[in-house]
């Protein structure tokens, strides 16, 4: 069951990270639509960029497989999930299909099974292209103890870290808040000083936000992540380099389904200082597609 939240912890999985800033949601240039609608599409793009990048790293810190941390460490044992899916070495496809090739290299510090505080820094040294994307620098993750026991903790910083041409900044705090002897797991991830800057025009955007992920099906098959599906609440305060300013909220719960990459359900609500817009990812149908509505106007978009 991994919590394959790959864009979205809470919004889609990579929502991905490599396309303009300001621009990761392709837009409809035919249609006529108010400026509240475009700095609507330009929040919700800003939104996805940062939610492609950071929503990642669950998948990451989740998703190490005892191979390679030597214990089980994440919350899958043997099966990988992020990056740490697919063959534990040489690459091969991951559980959606998608190739994975293992170009960076992992410490563990200290390696002794069941020592804690445990260190994994996962150095993409130069340029290491993961799904397509290159990474270079190091994610350095901290854990308290196995991510599948309630009240562990994994805290990750980045040092030089980019996606593509994204510099990533900030402090991401993933903890299991499952109830003990619950049958529902939850995860809260907390979000603190981050920052996404655009290494081609020096644009940045950062933020602090806190999400709680909990799991709605597929608890029965805690090594069988295809079933799982998760429902996602939380909110998040935005500014921006251009002098833009939002918070965001979810109004109704995002649903996330391992098997699909996107959000397949739930609205965001979207508050700035002149106006609000909603984001909604539909109806539970997988398809790479969300509307914003401001000001009774609507636009479809499409996700990357």
């Amino acid at each position: 069951m991994k919590p394959n939240l790959r864009k979205a912890l809470f919004l889609p999985s990579l929502m991905v990270i490599g396309m303009a800033w300001l621009a990761s949601c392709q837009k409809d240039n035919n249609v006529s639509t108010p400026e509240t609608i475009e700095t609507a599409v330009a929040a919700s793009s800003a939104e996805a960029v940062q939610d492609g990048s950071f929503n990642e790293i669950f998948d990451d810190v989740a998703g190490i497989d005892d191979a390679t941390a030597g214990e089980d460490l994440g919350i899958y044992g043997t099966d990988g999930n992020g990056i740490f899916s697919g063959e534990a070495n040489g690459g091969g496809t991951d559980a959606l299909n998608q190739p994975t090739t293992r170009c960076f290299t992992v410490t563990v510090t200290p390696r002794d099974r069941g020592v804690f505080p445990k260190t994994v820094t996962i150095d993409f040294g130069a340029g290491c292209e993961v799904r397509g994307h290159l990474r270079k620098g190091k994610i350095i993750t901290v854990y308290s103890g196995r991510m599948h026991v309630p009240g562990s903790k994994a805290v990750t910083t980045f040092e030089n870290f980019s996606i593509d041409s994204f510099g990533i900044q900030g402090k991401h705090t993933v903890t299991n808040t499952t109830a003990p002897g619950g049958n529902n797991r939850s995860f809260t991830t907390q979000v603190e000083g981050a920052k996404i800057t655009n290494l081609n025009s020096g644009q940045w955007c950062s933020w602090d936000a806190v999400r709680t992920m909990t799991q709605l099906e597929g608890n029965g098959t805690p090594f069988y992540p295809r079933d799982d599906v998760f429902s996602i609440t939380g909110n998040r305060s935005v500014s921006c380099s251009d002098g833009k300013s939002w918070t965001s909220e979810i109004t109704t719960p995002l649903v996330k389904k391992f098997t699909c990459r996107w959000m397949v359900k739930g609205v965001v609500k979207i508050e700035m200082k002149a106006s609000q817009a909603t984001l909604d990812f539909g109806d539970g149908t997988c398809d790479n597609t969300a509307t914003i509505t401001a000001n009774g106007v609507s636009r479809v978009i499409t996700l990357r």
